[in-house]
């Protein structure tokens, strides 16, 4: 039973850690278009997840969690629009370093991972069933 019992808890750890991932790139993706506040100021960062692995001795086994959320220090994206009030004096608005095509490929990799890790919970379950049946029986 313990063996069910680490396939869930390694799986949970996945769909949480997933879960926090789509928050973050979901933030990314709802901070993409938003220019610096005043002019020549930084505008959004795009922020990175970072996953760490912990050891559980109870289980015997590893699960993983969000790690630190590091910063993306590529450059902003710079666009020429002299009559926004945030443009420099040449003119210029930076833009955050969000590529909403990278979003959503991180995003669609993410709802992939935490599918998989949901479908060993639901095959998990299942045998956990499977197996009480048969001792009832």
């Amino acid at each position: 039973m313990t063996d069910f019992m680490a396939s869930l808890k390694v799986a949970a750890s996945g769909m949480q850690a997933q879960s926090a991932r789509m928050r973050i790139i979901a933030e990314n993706l709802a901070n993409a278009d938003s220019a610096a506040k005043v002019p020549g100021g930084e505008p959004y960062r795009r922020r990175i997840p970072t996953f760490a692995v912990q050891f559980d001795r109870v289980l015997n086994a590893s699960t993983v969690e969000i790690g630190r959320v590091e910063f993306d220090n590529s450059e902003f994206q710079s666009r020429y629009e002299p009559g926004h009030p945030a443009a420099n004096e040449a003119g210029y608005v930076l833009y955050p370093n969000v590529s909403s095509l990278i979003e959503m490929m991180d995003m669609r990799e993410a709802q992939r991972t935490y599918e998989a890790n949901l479908n060993v919970v639901s095959v998990t379950r299942k045998m956990v069933g499977a197996t009480l049946d048969i001792l009832r029986g």
